[in-house]
């Protein structure tokens, strides 16, 4: 038995995790985990999945060498509650956070020059110092684990921020909001401020420079400057690499590619401008930064991203660590077609339905369904599909399986590990359940090929629309007056999942 202590604001926190006793036999090194979550990927757009535009040859290796799931679901349709959900091993019924939350009470925390100033006013709403994550249960199971990217779960100063949920390192942005840039002004490396060499430019600026012709891209100078938060990520997350390589460790890389504003190297963007041709600039009036070439750059982005990936399994080759590495890649949600990056021009959400308010922020199979490849050399077969129903609150207790520890109690995953080795008999889940403050309130459950949606509970609606997703994966024919039985099982559902929110912004149901 292994103690963590986790020493927050609110005092000392003792968190228990039993039988860490690793995953292979006596002496044997525990394996090395990665796990790569991108921000806002659609299904779509990777090449294994279908993607013609986008060129993503070390994915669709990964894929080539390992597992790839047709059938995976993320935490929720947005950010902050879907790596919660990741996190803590709860579907959203059951989590601490349920939507995206900036904290308002503590002050005008959408004035970014007040909040560059003022870190105090960065970052959202924390999870409690005694939430159980499985970063610490990694600790107690003797891992060095390290988050590169986007954390989102708790401002500065909080008991929410990464060093006191278990990760021993943590570099990147803090706060979802200060990510609404990839030039920042600064990152955060463990709870100290790095400043970096980019003058300060406020998120959802519009402004041109020069003579402002949009059509110039010396118009756009002030949204491409020096330092590149996802390079400088990279480099950070190979370093841990290989500090780390004596013993087995967790890397989290959570990148804040390819959410909006769209921003990328100019040798990557000019790449997919030869591919796409020109296009019209976005001028920013769907949010964030305005962009010269925005289809190229959204390309460019995903093509940069699995650039990195490839960096990363160069450098575990070079270490000689690569075939002891579990790599996980997948998305916190599905796509957008806001800030200039158009969804449909890359059909970055097929087979689903493509419609705007489909896809990220909602519980349709859009918002929700998203890529996931897995690769754990000489332990897997090769190029392996699964249509296992799964998601992301199946990865704790998956994690805690490959490493031979025991569950905590309160945990709604059920571990993947056999059908990721083939080894061993999986686990089905009678169901998958969501729910979703906003837009009016959703909830959804998916029972095999049925999926049940309410979506405004909040206006009191309790009618919940039913699809057959084997015959209707797009979830455009509502056939819920044809299977009233079917319906009635998803409504007990809906309602025997759904806990009360600690936090009553969470609510999804009208505030009697």
């Amino acid at each position: 038995m292994k103690i963590a202590l986790i020493t927050g604001i609110a005092g000392t926190v003792t968190i228990t995790f039993a039988g860490c006793t690793g995953s292979g036999t006596a002496g044997e090194k525990k394996p090395n985990i990665i796990f790569i979550i991108a921000d806002d990927l659609g299904y779509n757009d990777l090449g294994c999945y279908g993607q013609k535009i986008i060129e993503t040859p070390n994915v669709d290796a990964l894929a080539a060498s390992g597992i790839r799931f047709t059938n995976y679901y993320c935490g929720s349709p947005v950010s902050a509650p879907s790596r919660c959900v990741l996190l803590t091993g709860k579907h959203t019924g059951h989590s601490f956070i349920r939507g995206n939350h900036e904290w308002p009470e503590r002050g005008d925390v959408w004035n970014y020059e007040k909040m560059e100033a003022d870190p105090r006013l960065e970052g959202q709403y924390p999870i409690p110092a005694e939430s159980v994550t499985f970063s610490k249960m990694l600790k107690s199971a003797g891992y060095i684990t390290g988050c590169v990217g986007k954390w989102g779960l708790g401002a500065p100063f909080t008991d929410g921020v990464p060093n006191k949920q278990g990760f021993d390192f943590f570099y990147g942005y803090n706060c979802q909001r200060q990510a609404h840039t990839y030039y920042p002004a600064h990152l955060w490396r463990n709870e100290e401020i790095v400043k970096l060499d980019n003058q300060f430019v406020i998120p959802r600026t519009t402004e041109l420079d020069g003579d402002k012709d949009p059509y110039k891209e010396e118009s756009y100078a002030r949204y491409n400057l020096t330092d590149y938060a996802p390079a400088l990520m990279l480099e950070e997350a190979l370093s841990f690499i290989h500090s780390s390589k004596e013993k087995p460790f967790f890397l989290h890389f959570t990148t804040v590619i390819p959410h909006v504003p769209l921003q990328a190297p100019k040798e990557w963007v000019d790449k997919y401008r030869a591919k796409i041709g020109d296009e019209e600039p976005y001028p920013g009036n769907r949010g964030y930064f305005p962009c010269r070439y925005p289809m190229a750059t959204y390309a460019a982005m995903v093509g940069y991203l699995d650039y990195q990936l490839g960096r990363i399994i160069e450098e575990l080759k070079k270490l000689g660590i690569y075939e002891n590495t579990i790599i996980f890649f997948t998305s916190d949600n599905g796509p957008v077609t806001t800030g200039g990056a158009v969804s449909q021009f890359f059909e970055n959400a097929l087979p689903f339905n493509q419609d705007s308010d489909k896809l990220k922020g909602s519980v349709y199979e859009g918002g929700i369904h998203v890529p996931m490849v897995v690769s754990w050399p000489e332990r897997v077969k090769k190029a392996v599909v699964t249509d296992h129903i799964c998601a992301a609150w199946d990865m704790f207790p998956t994690f805690c399986d490959i490493t031979g520890s025991d569950h905590p109690d309160g945990l709604d995953g059920i571990s993947i590990l056999p059908s990721i080795t083939g080894k061993g008999k999986q686990k089905i889940h009678e169901f998958l359940y969501w729910e979703y403050p906003e837009r009016r309130g959703q909830q959804a459950v998916r029972i095999n090929e049925w999926k049940g949606i309410r979506d405004s509970t909040r206006d009191g609606n309790m009618k919940i629309k039913l699809f057959n997703l084997e015959n209707d994966i797009a979830e455009k024919n509502d056939i819920s007056n044809e299977y009233p039985e079917k319906v009635k099982q998803i409504e007990d559902i809906m309602s025997q999942e759904h806990e009360n929110p600690v936090v009553e912004r969470f609510n999804i149901f009208p505030v009697r």
